[in-house]
């Protein structure tokens, strides 16, 4: 096998990839990790490589977060914490020596980091962390980019819709940060780039980056074989045979090589570096903004037809846009396309604004936001609503609006095709346009893309229509054994809500781990496995 591993001198290729995995699995598996995992394409998923029993794809706050747990981090109720509400505060005061992770559903766990948050409060969390190296599970956390995922590609000059303090992640408040960074907070919310900057931070002060690897594009996550045990859910969830320790070779192990992940990391130098790695489990945690959303019209991969805010903005920096005097079109009704209506506002370029919907939608985004806290985008509505367009107006000079139409198509003379409800078509001219109607997660790298795995069975996997289908308290896929998902996969799409998954996930991964230190403990099992 040492003839088929490539030679790599680079010191963030194999020093990174493989040198690491000796401090955390120990020098008694030494040998094994020399042969792990960077390999080949032409090695066979029976050659004998180290099993890893937790893979995390994605680096973005989901895949944080169940790092930090994974990492045998604790959640304890404070001692001088008092609960707000007084039921709650019982139960977790008569159970004071055990975990929140022992004890609590994670259905509980934003209530006691978040306490009576949607009720206006502002109380601090209730609990403290601890970290107990003896709940450490071995497992590895690949991202494209640095830790923080999409938030480092996300357009500088807006706000988040969140406060910064939902922004963040357990153990460290966004404001403790802000203080060790000396940056003044304005206001609850925050910049973008902020927050990419406050998780990439968090990696580093919580010592995770050991487990994390960047520049990895994944292009594979294949099941290697199916036991009878992935056809009983019922008895996968509750019981760990024997059987299921064994490895190919009859040889007993604490983990089954369930999983085998390829992809290639990319080097310094921009080479591409090809790897292997098998795992008992992996989790999905690569968010939603993969794939922009399509109009799937004629004319729209025309290079003037742009599909994020990230390409208007360097428009805008690069000067293109300088002294057109054809407006903008912005296709969509939600927030995005409304941080772009404000970006070409505030550039002092004018926009035509297309959506689908009525002004009158209760269901528009703007409906549900409290115009104290969010004054720029009730202007955006306003706009929608005063500044529309009518059959017998002209083009306002610095905005207009087209409720209740759609794009028939664009042409190639930088020309828009709309049609109205009635059924009346339009021609516009326009500088650039831009279509902002969401986004959804690339899950190209699984079998059929993941269409198997959604609530609903053969559609493209959506974060609000089609998301993940999982078991509500252990997060793992109904319908694929040992593959979790959490954050905006599983539709939680705020960071607020996801700590919950990694909740459930650490939680549900810790008790089988124990079931199998039972197992081995009492003859019945054994081996070379990782402890």
């Amino acid at each position: 096998l040492s003839s088929l591993i490539r030679s790599y001198s680079g010191p963030e290729t194999e020093g990174q990839l493989l040198n690491s995995f000796v401090q955390y699995f120990g020098d008694s598996l030494g040998r094994k990790i020399k042969r792990m995992p960077l390999i080949e394409e032409t090695v066979l998923p029976g050659d004998s490589l180290l099993t890893l029993p937790v893979v995390i794809i994605g680096n973005g706050p989901s895949g944080i977060c169940l790092s930090y747990l994974l990492s045998g981090y604790r959640p304890y109720l404070s001692p001088e914490a008092i609960h707000p509400n007084p039921i709650l505060h019982t139960k977790l005061e008569e159970a004071r020596h055990l975990s929140i992770v022992d004890q609590v559903s994670f259905v509980l766990f934003d209530t006691l980091l978040h306490p009576e948050a949607d009720f206006g409060y502002d109380y601090p969390p209730v609990l403290h962390w601890k970290l107990e190296q003896h709940n450490y599970i071995p497992h590895i956390v690949l991202g494209k980019g640095p830790p923080g995922g999409a938030w480092h590609s996300m357009e500088g000059s807006m706000l988040t819709i969140s406060f910064g303090d939902w922004m963040e992640l357990p153990g460290l408040t966004f404001k403790e940060w802000a203080a060790s960074k000396r940056r003044h907070i304005k206001s609850d919310r925050v910049m973008p780039e902020e927050i990419a900057c406050y998780y990439k931070h968090y990696v580093k002060v919580m010592g995770l980056q050991k487990n994390f690897r960047d520049n990895v594009y994944i292009t594979s996550v294949s099941r290697l074989y199916r036991g009878e045990d992935d056809e009983d859910r019922s008895q996968l969830s509750e019981n760990i045979s024997t059987q299921h320790l064994e490895m190919e070779d009859g040889q007993k192990s604490l983990i089954k090589r369930n999983w085998e992940v390829r992809g290639y990391q990319r080097a310094t130098d921009g080479s591409h570096v090809p790897f292997c790695l098998f795992a008992e489990n992996v989790a999905l945690a690569t968010g939603t903004f993969d794939s922009p959303g399509r109009l799937q019209v004629e004319g729209e991969d025309f290079p003037f037809v742009l599909h994020s805010m990230s390409d208007f903005g360097a428009a805008i920096n690069k000067g293109k846009l300088r002294g057109k005097a054809d407006p903008v079109l912005i296709v969509g009704a939600g927030l995005t396309a409304a941080d772009a209506v404000l970006c070409a506002y505030n550039n002092n370029i004018p926009v035509i604004h297309v959506f689908r919907r009525r002004v009158t939608d209760t269901s528009l985004i703007f409906k549900q936001l409290p115009k104290k806290l969010y004054p720029e985008y009730h202007k955006v509505y306003h706009m929608m609503c005063t500044q529309s367009h009518t059959v017998d107006s002209s083009l306002h000079s610095a905005y207009t609006s087209f409720p209740e139409h759609n794009v028939l198509s664009f042409k190639p003379e930088m020309k828009c095709v709309l049609q109205s409800a009635s059924g009346l078509k339009k021609i516009l001219k326009f500088s650039v346009a831009l279509v902002l109607i969401g986004s959804h997660p690339n899950l190209f790298f699984l079998k059929d893309q993941g269409h198997s795995i959604g609530h609903h069975s053969n559609q493209p996997i959506t974060c609000k229509g089609n998301p993940i289908e999982i078991d509500p308290y252990t997060y793992e896929c109904t319908k694929e054994a040992n593959l979790f998902a959490l954050g905006p996969l599983v539709g939680d799409n705020f960071v607020r809500f996801l700590k919950g998954g990694a909740l459930g996930i650490a939680r549900c991964l810790a008790i089988r781990q124990k079931k199998k230190h039972e197992l081995i403990e009492s003859g019945d099992g054994g081996g070379d496995g990782v402890p």
